[in-house]
């Protein structure tokens, strides 16, 4: 009795939990969009330790970010995932490496920062050629190789925007997989997000494949058939972390905080309602946020593939991807849940605007690369329960 009473606490505990792998941070000020302060990064690491350890940032260089993120990190358990810049303008770039390797001598590294993310979506707005993203990759690499650091470098892109010659270039494939900017119900986001990792883990060969943002808005205008709502939000939170540790793929969800000084006119209404945290930083959803003891995946591995699709269904889902890429780089690529907070509820507003935007931030290309999580392999608590449920058998017999 006392054994199964042991077991059953302890799946519980693994399956109903709050814990991300990363988040995406944009260590802006939330309300005002002001550079960040040591302490406000501080105060918003306190909020996030409940609910991660890891957090993604797309430059170091941008508003200054860089410093005060290392800096509120320094004595703590906290990991980054730095993030370079990168548009048209090379000296965009310049400025973020040059910033990335003073960084280098003054901070701990080896213990803070887990990969370097150089761009953001640079290659699906047209901004630079696969190549010049591959060039930037290995340049960076061996930049951090002449300090004696052999931290992990990639790039962040689009599922669609990967090709052979930018794979062989990273250290890991970093990809972003937005069902709600391809118009997808609820009720299918999570086959598709998983259809298009499958799908790029087979381009990848032995490359691990890393969901480097995936989230679902909740509030704004429909987009086809994705709907934002705090219901949906929370709904492809569940599903897609319990099929993620399922599956043991790595994520950072996006993102943290919900941004009230992101402007909405290039993109849509649904630009400010990424967060699992309110703009108050109060939790959207009750805890647990999600759990995963009565979970099954909507497709098993491969069943959601495209080797089965005829070319027709291929093209169409080039297309969708086009029309996902569009949106999501207008989302955070310019810029960057199990019930539901009682004073919450669902809502709709507002319109959409299909025009491609290279403004995650705010206004201008520099404000677009402050947004922010992930790149070292993490135990899956799932792993975790089962070592720990062993462990107590053998301790009761």
């Amino acid at each position: 009795m006392k054994l199964a009473l042991t077991l059953t606490a302890l799946v519980s505990a693994v399956s109903a939990a709050n814990e991300f792998r990363a988040m995406a941070y944009n260590p802006k000020q939330l309300k005002t969009g002001d550079c960040p302060t040591v302490d406000s990064v501080s105060g918003d690491l306190e909020v996030l330790s409940k609910y991660t350890n890891e957090v993604r940032i797309y430059s170091v260089q941008d508003c200054n970010q860089g410093e005060p993120v290392l800096r509120a990190m320094e004595n703590t358990d906290w990991k980054v995932q730095l993030g370079l810049w990168i548009n048209k303008d090379d000296s965009v770039y310049e400025a973020d490496k040059k910033e990335l390797l003073r960084l280098a001598g003054v901070f701990d590294f080896k213990k803070h920062v887990t990969s370097v993310i150089v761009g953001n979506e640079a290659i699906y707005r047209e901004e630079q050629t696969s190549a010049q993203v591959a060039a930037k990759v290995r340049d960076v690499k061996q930049a951090l190789t002449k300090l004696g650091l052999s931290i992990p470098v990639t790039t962040s892109e689009t599922w669609p925007s990967y090709d052979k010659q930018l794979i062989d270039a990273v250290d890991y494939v970093n990809m972003h997989a937005f069902p709600f900017w391809e118009g997808i119900h609820i009720d299918d986001a999570q086959s598709k997000a998983f259809e298009h990792i499958y799908d790029l883990q087979k381009l990848a060969g032995s490359k691990k494949v890393v969901v480097g943002e995936t989230g679902w808005p909740d509030s704004g205008a429909n987009y086809d058939a994705a709907e934002p709502s705090l219901k949906n939000e929370q709904r492809y939170l569940q599903e897609f972390i319990c099929r993620a540790q399922l599956e043991k793929v790595d994520y950072v969800w996006f993102s943290a905080f919900d941004e009230a000084w992101k402007p909405v006119n290039n993109a849509s209404d649904v630009e400010t309602h990424w967060g699992v945290l309110k703009g108050d930083k109060t939790p959207k959803f009750k805890s647990p946020m999600y759990d995963c003891s009565k979970f099954v995946p909507s497709s098993k591995p491969g069943e959601s593939g495209s080797d089965d699709k005829s070319s027709e269904d291929k093209e169409s889902d080039e297309e969708n991807s086009g029309k996902s890429s569009d949106k999501s780089s207008d989302k955070d690529s310019s810029s960057e849940i199990d019930g539901l907070d009682e004073d919450e509820s669902d809502s709709e507003s507002g319109s959409n605007d299909e025009d491609k935007s290279d403004d995650e931030s705010g206004s201008n290309d520099e404000d677009d690369s402050s947004s922010g999580a992930l790149s070292h392999t993490s135990i899956s608590m799932v792993s975790v329960a089962a070592s720990v449920v062993a462990l107590t058998a053998a301790a009761l017999f």
